[in-house]
C-alpha cells in the first residue's frame, strides 16, 4: 500500500439538514484545520432553516473549481430538492468527490461539531502515510470516549458495538462511528447501504472482508453546541434505529460473502 501524494485533495463530505446554527464554525474549523488542497463538500437536504444558503454564501466567496486540481481550498454545495436521507446524501458526496472533483481521499462526519473538526486530519494522515486505506474516528479505543450523550445512548452503542464484533470480529470497535476517511478506490467499489447510521456497520464491514487495511484513530464525542440531535430524542427512538442495527449486523453475519 503506497502513500498518498502530497497534493492529492482531500474532500470532506458534510451532509446537513437545520444545521445552520453549526454550519459556519464548522466549515471555518475544517478549512484552518486541513492543509489545501482540500474541498469542503455540503450535501443539503433543503433545510427549512436554509443551511444551505447559509453555504452558498460561504461558497461563493472561496469557490473549488470542479474537473480540475486546486492548490488551494473551497467550499462546494450540492442542494437536494427531491431527495432526503443520511446514507444517500453522504453517497451522493461521495460520488460529486470522486467523479466531479477528482478527489483522492473522501471524508465524512456528523455537522453538529460533537465531531471535531481538528482530528480530520488524523485520520487523513493514516490514509497519506499509506497505514491504512480507510481511517475510522473511534469513541471505543483508547483515548476515544463519548462526553456526548446520555447513559442510555453511551450503553445501547456499547452493546450494538459489542455485538458487532462478536458477530463479524474485532477489527473495527466502533462500527457505529459514522466519522470516517478512505482513498478514493475503496469508496468506488463499496457503495453505502442502510437509510441511517447502519450504513457503516455495513460499509466497515465489507471493508474488512475485502481485505483493506484499516486503522482506528481515537476521537472524543463531544456535546452539540447548536440544534436538536438527529441520533434519538427517546427510548423508542434508539430502539428503533437499534433495530436496524442489529438486523444488519445479523444479515451481514449470515451472508459472510456479502
Amino acid at each position: 500500500m503506497s502513500k498518498v501524494d502530497d497534493d492529492a485533495l482531500v474532500c470532506t463530505v458534510l451532509p446537513t439538514f437545520n444545521e445552520s446554527g453549526n454550519i459556519t464554525d464548522l466549515i471555518g474549523r475544517l478549512l484552518a484545520s486541513v492543509s489545501p488542497p482540500y474541498l469542503v463538500l455540503v450535501i443539503d437536504d433543503d433545510s427549512p432553516d436554509e443551511t444551505w444558503k447559509i453555504v452558498a454564501d460561504m461558497a461563493a466567496k472561496a469557490p473549488y473549481p470542479p474537473g480540475e486540481k486546486s492548490v488551494t481550498s473551497g467550499i462546494a454545495l450540492v442542494r437536494r430538492l427531491q431527495e432526503k436521507g443520511l446514507t444517500s446524501a453522504i453517497q451522493r458526496g461521495i460520488d460529486e468527490a470522486i467523479q466531479t472533483y477528482n478527489a483522492d481521499i473522501v471524508t465524512w462526519m456528523d455537522c453538529d461539531l460533537s465531531m471535531p473538526p481538528e482530528d480530520v486530519p488524523k485520520l487523513v494522515e493514516a490514509i497519506r502515510q499509506g497505514e491504512a486505506d480507510m481511517a475510522v474516528g473511534s469513541r471505543w479505543v483508547e483515548g476515544g470516549t463519548d462526553v456526548a450523550h446520555g447513559l442510555m445512548a453511551r450503553v445501547l452503542s456499547w452493546i450494538i458495538n459489542n455485538f458487532a464484533m462478536l458477530l463479524l470480529g474485532r477489527r473495527v470497535h466502533d462500527y457505529t462511528s459514522g466519522f470516517i476517511a478512505a482513498r478514493s478506490e475503496v469508496l468506488e467499489k463499496i457503495r453505502l447501504k442502510g437509510d441511517y447510521g447502519e450504513y457503516c456497520i455495513d460499509l466497515l464491514c465489507r471493508a474488512v472482508r475485502l481485505n483493506y487495511k484499516m486503522q482506528e484513530v481515537p476521537y472524543v464525542c463531544v456535546p452539540r453546541t447548536s440544534g436538536e440531535s438527529k441520533t434519538g430524542i427517546n427510548l423508542f427512538d434508539y430502539l428503533s434505529k437499534g433495530r436496524k442495527y442489529v438486523s444488519t449486523i445479523v444479515s451481514l453475519w449470515l451472508n459472510p460473502k456479502s
